[in-house]
């Protein structure tokens, strides 16, 4: 399935601004209202169902031999025709 992008940003920034938006985002959630991502003239709004997957990825890249990036990505995914529930796996814990 080819992929469409909508929006992107990628930025650097403090852990306290990212807690922010991460905050923002978990507050959305909790009162089940949609949420609008804004980078200068860059914006989409999404509405998440009520069960959406939940998906969370711990990765190492970059070459064998050469120095490696790490990355957290937290990413919620639904079918946009559909409200359903998928996934799989374990109980999910975070500390």
């Amino acid at each position: 399935m080819p992929e469409e992008v909508l929006f992107k940003s990628e930025s650097d920034q403090s852990r306290a601004q990212i807690a922010s938006f991460l905050r923002t985002v978990a507050d959305n959630l909790d009162e089940g209202a949609s949420i609008t991502l804004k980078a200068g003239d860059d914006s989409v709004t999404m509405d998440p169902p009520s069960k959406p997957t939940f998906e969370v990825k711990a990765e190492r890249e970059g070459p064998t031999d050469g120095p490696k990036e790490l990355s957290i990505e937290f990413e919620l995914e639904w079918d946009e025709r559909a409200e359903g529930e998928s996934g799989s796996g374990g109980q999910l814990e975070i500390e």
